[in-house]
């Protein structure tokens, strides 16, 4: 399994554990998949988001900011990940 794999099933992963109509921060995958040193985690956040960019344009999941759904192609600063509403 290539890195890009193991980011996509960890992202879908936490974020069915965390339940419909919740979010996730994709720091929470950075550490579950590198752990707890933050130099090792935050080599992640960059390919986390461009993964979680192609799950949101595959409709595999959202990527939303202070609430409410984002384009995933048009976003800046922080933002969670969750379920779309089917």
């Amino acid at each position: 399994m290539d890195q890009n794999d193991q980011i996509d099933t960890k992202i879908v992963e936490l974020i069915a554990q965390r339940g419909q109509g919740k979010t996730i921060c994709p720091s929470e995958v950075a550490r579950s998949l590198a752990g707890s040193d933050e130099k090792k985690w935050r080599l992640l956040m960059k390919p986390i988001r461009a993964r979680a960019i192609v799950l949101a344009e595959q409709q595999e999941i959202i990527i939303s900011r202070k609430g409410k759904t984002i384009d995933p192609r048009n976003f800046k600063g922080i933002y969670r990940l969750g379920t779309p509403s089917r």
